[in-house]
């Protein structure tokens, strides 16, 4: 590796050692390569940091954000909520269950780990605890349940990917629905193993009349990921186009259907999705403009020469690759992760034939397993903050369920079809 990104990457870790913003590290680091080597004009740092901004996929982020906000607003989590807990009835550990199935319906709608925890757990996390549920168990299972925001569409991830690598955002989300159910199903496995060893109780018993109610108030709701995936795999229309479908279709079940949203909600939800918004793209910005820096010290070269003389196995690259994410992930966000190690790899893909959306994928299951690592884990202090304890209280039951999340991981990594089949058999 080249002197210039050695001075790089040794600037950036020194930001992070002081605790300075990830966003402003990266910018000083670039700016202080720029000033010692003098490879380029200082101005070329404004420029790369719009350039990374330059793309039209990327306004589905501050749209995807508005319409999960909207739906919320117009009573669209409680409904999903009420449908998952009539389907799971009063089985032993029926609300865990009720956590991990809502978790996964909500991003289908949210795109957003962070809003999906906060959106459910906000509803779940107290009716736990008044069943008995220990509050450690209960805010580390809605926290890595959230994290399957991340790998189902409409993930932001997946679109910051697929715009960083140029690779097809509608490819990527359908590999994302085998592997988010998988992630979904090991939570709710560890979810009633736990509740049967401590007698953790379920909900309500199950009754056909209160599933035929539920389904019937749900169905606009579960109509999102229909318009979106269906949308986009027809050829109707591109993701950022999807997006604002979805913003429309929100508008109008939220003002006509239901008659839940008012215009103070509306503000409210521009508000916080302008707020959202900012801040992921200030740092996609920053991100862009550090990824130039190592395309143009040539450390995507480097680094696939260096593991094409160490061996020739895809696994073992593949393995070598997830190894890093997971260190990175848990003192690291994805979104920095992703647009600084995504050019860098690609070469790498290209050299071991490693098709980029099995490795976009690959990489979203380590982002969420970073999402609630300690000590960063922004999913998992989300759901701390609304369960009101803290992140070491969740530390003992954590545990299982990040081995199950991995152990989802490692089957994907060596069994590629589960996340290829649909990309290739779905028109």
């Amino acid at each position: 590796m080249s002197g210039g990104a050695l001075f790089l990457m040794g600037v950036f870790m020194l930001t992070m050692l002081v605790d300075l913003p990830i966003v402003y590290g990266m910018v000083l680091s670039g700016l202080a390569y720029l000033a010692i080597f003098d490879t380029a004009p200082v101005a070329v740092a404004a420029q790369q940091y719009v350039s990374g901004l330059d793309s039209f996929t990327l306004l589905a982020i501050p749209l995807f954000i508005l319409a999960a906000q909207l739906m919320n607003g117009a009573g669209l989590t409680q409904r999903i909520v009420r449908l998952c807990a009539a389907i799971v009835g009063d089985v032993k550990g029926g609300l865990a269950v009720v956590a991990v199935m809502s978790c996964l319906v909500f991003g289908a709608l949210s795109g957003s780990g962070v809003a999906d925890v906060l959106a459910i757990g906000s509803l779940l996390l107290p009716a736990m605890a008044r069943a008995g549920y220990d509050k450690g168990f209960s805010c580390a299972l809605v926290g890595c349940a959230g994290t399957s925001a991340t790998i189902v569409p409409p993930s932001i991830v997946l679109i910051i990917y697929g715009t960083t690598t140029n690779t097809s955002v509608g490819k990527l989300f359908m590999a994302g629905i085998v592997p988010a159910v998988l992630l979904s199903l090991s939570l709710i496995a560890i979810a009633v193993w736990q509740a049967r060893k401590y007698d953790w109780s379920g909900g309500k018993p199950f009754e056909w009349a209160e599933l035929r109610a539920s389904l019937s108030d749900a169905v606009p709701a579960l109509m999102v990921p229909v318009l979106i995936i269906g949308g986009i795999r027809l050829g109707v229309f591109t993701a950022s186009e999807a997006a604002s479908s979805a913003i429309a279709y929100s508008l109008l079940i939220g003002l006509f259907w239901y008659r839940t949203l008012s215009l103070r909600t509306i503000w409210q939800s521009l508000k916080v999705a302008g707020e959202g918004s900012a801040s992921i793209l200030l740092m996609i910005g920053a991100s862009g403009f550090f990824a130039w820096i190592l395309v143009a010290e040539q450390v995507p070269q480097a680094l696939a020469a260096l593991l094409a003389s160490w061996t020739d196995s895809r696994t073992t690259v593949l393995l070598l690759l997830t190894a890093v994410l997971l260190l990175l992930g848990t003192f690291m966000e994805a979104i920095p992760i992703i647009i600084i190690v995504a050019p860098v790899v690609m070469p790498v893909l290209a050299h071991y034939r490693i098709d980029p959306v099995h490795f976009g994928i690959l990489l979203t299951i380590n982002m969420a397993i970073g999402a609630v690592s300690p000590p960063v884990g922004v999913d998992l202090m989300a759901a701390c903050k609304v369960g009101g304890i803290t992140m070491m209280q969740t530390l003992r039951p954590l545990t299982w369920m990040m081995l199950a999340m991995v152990g989802v991981l490692m089957l994907v990594t060596f069994v590629p079809d589960l996340v290829m089949f649909l990309p290739r058999h779905v028109q």
